[in-house]
């Protein structure tokens, strides 16, 4: 099924209302959702829907959240999230980092007491506007197991930095720190398919290519997937991320971070207070004048861009090439929704008496 993204956005908003979120909040929500859609993150996308209604249901999601800040300091902020999507959160946040940043120069802010939210790009973007370097990452539930280990200890645990240029779009990096996202090996499993060497292995460390490895008690891999290609890097990136996200800000951390789906029981004698996140905004101009900046990130970007490229491939893509293009081809002609998703999300409107997609 082919939709435009305004159909998703309103089916998606009228989800959220249905489930008793304020329009605000519902709007903020789509908007997140169909911004991982369009970009061609479609694990992260509306397919993610059902999850959320989900754990709404079980209580696990609030959608009436008093996000408030607990604690700051002039480039500092501690979130409480109040257990609402993280959709919203992130987006409360990365706006007050956006505030300390135009007052102070920099802005930080820990979240905790939160849920999933999204893809961290969306979040990082939003300080482009304002001349500002967006920073964002966010911990998950354990699925990878650290090098050498078999446990299950660590989220795919994504980094986001998104940089503002002059004439040339901007750079964004958007990364899991394993080799693939958890919602990749869903998709794998949606088409039959097996999934690359390097990204699980088996309960008892084996390499696999089982897109069902994480159901059969196997683990995910680091980024580097084994010590002889960096994996050890990929795990260090990963508890960074842990760290900044969770223990910073009073969430849970480690095995003890509550899992999206709501057919898991969250884990016992928990450390903290729902899922963590940390944002962060930097003025350009608290480091040298923005358009001096922009103009060099332009000339940065067209030095790779136009370096010479091995025969297999056209060109070299700079971080957020990629998205921009499928955004732009999706923006044009629609966004295609695997026929399993559409089931689920036809299911869900019966649920919530809203209208299908």
């Amino acid at each position: 099924m082919i939709k435009s993204a305004q159909h998703l956005d309103t089916f998606i908003q009228n989800a959220f209302i249905a489930a008793g979120a304020n329009k605000q909040h519902a709007a903020m929500a789509a908007e997140a959702l169909v911004a991982a859609d369009l970009r061609g993150v479609d694990s992260h996308g509306i397919a993610r829907l059902g999850g959320y209604i989900r754990l709404w249901q079980q209580a696990r999601l609030n959608m009436r959240p008093n996000i408030r800040v607990e604690h700051e300091t002039p480039s500092t902020a501690l979130v409480n999230g109040d257990l609402g999507a993280g959709l919203i959160v992130a987006q409360k946040a990365m706006d007050i980092a956006i505030d300390k940043a135009n007052n102070v120069g920099t802005g930080w802010v820990g979240v905790k007491n939160s849920n999933h939210f999204g893809i961290a790009g969306y979040h990082a973007m939003k300080a482009l506007k304002h001349d500002m370097i967006g920073i964002c990452m966010t911990n998950t539930s354990a699925l990878v197991a650290p090098t050498f280990s078999s446990e299950r200890l660590l989220g795919t645990n994504p980094i986001a930095v998104a940089i503002p240029a002059d004439k040339e779009p901007p750079f964004v990096m958007d990364m899991a720190t394993t080799p693939a996202a958890n919602g990749k090996l869903e998709v794998c499993e949606r088409q039959n398919k097996d999934i690359p060497e390097g990204w699980a292995q088996t309960k008892n460390g084996d390499p696999t290519t089982d897109n069902r490895a994480l159901k059969n008690g196997g683990a995910m891999l680091p980024l580097g997937s084994d010590r002889e290609h960096g994996s050890h890097k990929g795990y260090c990136l990963g508890a960074w991320v842990d760290i900044f996200s969770a223990v910073l800000s009073g969430a849970n951390y480690g095995p003890w971070v509550p899992p999206f789906v709501s057919f898991l029981t969250p884990p016992p004698n928990p450390v903290g207070d729902g899922i963590g996140h940390f944002i962060g905004a930097m003025r350009i101009d608290a480091f040298r004048p923005a358009n001096e900046f922009k103009t060099h990130m332009d000339n940065w970007i067209k030095t790779f861009r136009q370096s010479q490229h091995i025969k297999a491939q056209p060109t070299v893509q700079i971080p957020g090439d990629q998205e921009r293009i499928i955004e732009n081809e999706r923006l044009a002609n629609g966004i295609s929704i695997h026929p399993t998703i559409v089931n689920e999300l036809n299911e869900l409107s019966r649920i919530l008496h809203i209208q299908q997609l």
